[in-house]
């Protein structure tokens, strides 16, 4: 019977830690969703933006945003992931002492090293997922950007007319205008065409037009209905030719040889290549877990709020470092790219030394609140 009040208090204790652990998770997952999302549709929209820029410009065909705007999107999942990480973790922890849940939590007898579990909890699967993210999905994506850009490129100067706009050829001597399409009967309505021949400014109009392909595989468009006009700028003797028919040769544009780059290099490819740059891409790329599982240590002492204060202090100090961290970890990898530093200091310089801050960050706020159960006593 003697055992029975401390067996009972060691089940209490036991069932508190086990209700905080899981209602603290479930808050992380919220705000960490909720903040992912923002953030991704910033990101998307100012992505959007930039495509639809392009393809108005007509670098960019049309047909190709949304396939490269995915693309974009998943090269930027790591860094939202970190940030979504840290920002949830430190934004529900300074909730718990602008409330005062702090206060129960510390009276029960959790220390604040014991949140250390329900962080790692989780953040090692959103760490786990930023690194396959980042050694596998990024590179790929990056690399299917390139191909799909270099595929739109090669393909035949009509193939990227759209309608109502201006489109000049690659070889810079035509331009066309298409007002409407016919996707039924694969035809184009009125038609303007503009074209440099042997010194001569030529341009013409059609009603209609479509194209075709010979069996030989030489293509050409096909103008009906029409008339031509041709000249030389300045000069009298311009001649005006209505037709029936008038086919123009389409010319095809071979297909750019894409040079690999780092940050398309699959992650073995740079381990089995080590150049000072993939030494620094593959750096880039560990770095971003290794990052993401110190900086969700670093909101824990980070998100300390005194009530009658606010909270605005612990968040500036918060964004600061964070901005700090990853500005010294995109300088470091071009240090180790240009030579200046080994790679072995580069990829654990500067992560020990956070590590350090986060270890005296700790211990202060350990010893903060040791000092102030001595002063309330």
């Amino acid at each position: 019977m003697s055992d029975y009040p401390q067996t009972y208090r060691t089940k209490s204790k036991m069932f508190r830690a086990s209700l905080f652990h899981r209602a603290l998770v479930s808050e992380f997952i919220g705000n960490g969703l909720l903040i992912f999302s923002i953030l991704l549709g910033i990101v998307v929209v100012s992505q959007v933006i930039r495509f639809l820029g392009e393809a108005v410009s007509g670098k960019l065909a049309v047909d190709g945003v949304l396939a490269l705007l995915g693309f974009s999107a998943l090269n930027y999942f790591p860094v939202l992931l970190s940030m979504s990480l840290f920002m949830s973790i430190l934004l529900t922890l300074s909730r718990c002492y602008r409330d005062s849940e702090m206060v129960v939590w510390f009276s029960s007898g959790i220390g604040l090293t014991y949140w250390m579990r329900p962080v790692l909890s989780y953040a090692m699967p959103v760490v786990a997922l930023i690194a396959v993210l980042s050694l596998v999905l990024s590179p790929w994506a990056l690399q299917k950007a390139d191909e799909f850009k270099n595929k739109l490129e090669s393909r035949d100067e009509i193939a990227g007319i759209t309608p109502g706009m201006f489109r000049e050829s690659s070889q810079a001597d035509r331009v066309y205008f298409i007002e409407d399409v016919d996707a039924g009967s694969n035809r184009v309505g009125n038609i303007f065409v503009r074209s440099v021949q042997n010194s001569k400014l030529g341009t013409m109009v059609a009603r209609e037009g479509f194209q075709e392909t010979l069996p030989n595989g030489d293509r050409f468009l096909v103008l009906l209905n029409g008339t031509r006009y041709e000249g030389t700028p300045g000069q009298r003797d311009y001649r005006i030719v209505e037709f029936e028919r008038y086919a123009m040769r389409i010319e095809s544009s071979a297909a750019l040889q894409i040079q690999p780059i780092a940050r398309t290099m699959p992650t073995p490819e740079l381990w089995r290549n080590p150049t000072t740059w993939n030494l620094s891409e593959l750096e880039w790329r560990l770095g971003l877990p290794i990052s993401a599982a110190i900086l969700a240590l670093l909101a824990i002492p980070l998100s300390y709020v005194n009530p009658r204060v606010g909270r605005s202090l612990n968040l500036i100090l918060a964004i600061v470092l964070y901005m700090l961290y990853s500005n010294m970890i995109s300088v470091t990898n071009a240090w180790v790219g240009q030579g200046k530093l080994a790679p072995g200091i580069g990829l654990w310089g500067i992560h020990a030394l956070m590590l350090l801050i986060v270890a005296v960050l700790f211990y202060w706020r350990t010893q903060l609140f040791s000092w102030h159960r001595v002063f309330r006593k």
